[in-house]
């Protein structure tokens, strides 16, 4: 996944309102931009850091830049648009590049399902006698001390529509389809996953629930660069004790 046009740079002044963030640009500039992430952003934010920004040449954005990238005073690069996590997934499985997943020759986005309302970010389909596939994605950009260890941890904040999305998969499995949870690790510094149940032990249980019940988890490693984005390695995924 390449972005479309070179990323600008600056230095991070702070995150604020969720949704906003400024940033110092190397002529003493201050711009506002947009942050696409709704998570607390747990050590990913902190004032000094480099940024990478994307610009919209969209007229009716009140914020035409999205904070895309952060490097990290320990030189950790840090995918900071969630967004980007389904189309790297996506692009994954089309590529062959995900083992777990292949022998799909259909992939549809955002395809509601469930009792809950929910939406699939993936939905896989063969074309033969095999079930279809429902892929959950999740970004993952929590690395908690020690950062020798490369722990990696879901959510970042506690998240019950994350907990809900488990509870549709298991009743996906429960209905005779495949479910897979995949966890797109957006953090240079991250070699293992697990749930963060020292943040959301709601979320933690309910994730030991599904994989109980026949829920896949998959964990793979993004490499990231201000040029381009790609899904590279599998990772393992730590139960939680």
């Amino acid at each position: 996944m390449k972005f479309s046009s070179p990323l600008d740079r600056g230095c991070l002044i702070k995150r604020y309102k969720r949704f906003l963030a400024d940033v110092r640009l190397a002529d003493g500039r201050v711009l506002t931009i947009h942050c696409p992430n709704t998570g607390s952003m747990k050590h990913c934010a902190t004032p000094g850091d480099q940024v990478w920004f994307s610009t919209s040449d969209s007229k009716t954005r009140k914020y035409p830049h999205t904070w895309e990238l952060v490097r990290t005073r320990r030189g950790h690069y840090i995918g900071i648009n969630t967004l980007r996590a389904n189309g790297l997934v996506a692009e994954g499985v089309a590529e062959g590049r995900i083992p777990e997943l292949s022998g799909y020759t259909s992939i549809r986005s955002e395809v509601r399902y469930g009792r809950e309302n929910s939406r699939i970010d993936l939905l896989l389909a063969a074309g033969d006698s095999r079930p279809d596939c429902f892929v959950e994605v999740k970004s993952v950009t929590l690395l908690e001390e020690p950062v020798s260890k490369g722990m990696g941890y879901f959510p970042d904040a506690v998240s019950a529509r994350g907990t809900k999305h488990l509870r549709e998969l298991i009743e996906v499995v429960r209905s005779g389809s495949r479910a897979v949870l995949c966890f797109c690790v957006q953090h240079s510094g991250i070699q293992q996953v697990s749930s963060a149940e020292h943040i959301d032990p709601d979320y933690g249980q309910a994730l030991a629930s599904a994989m109980a019940a026949g829920v896949e988890v998959i964990a793979y490693k993004v490499r990231l660069s201000p040029a381009s984005l790609r899904l590279s390695r599998r990772l393992p995924f730590v139960p939680a004790p």
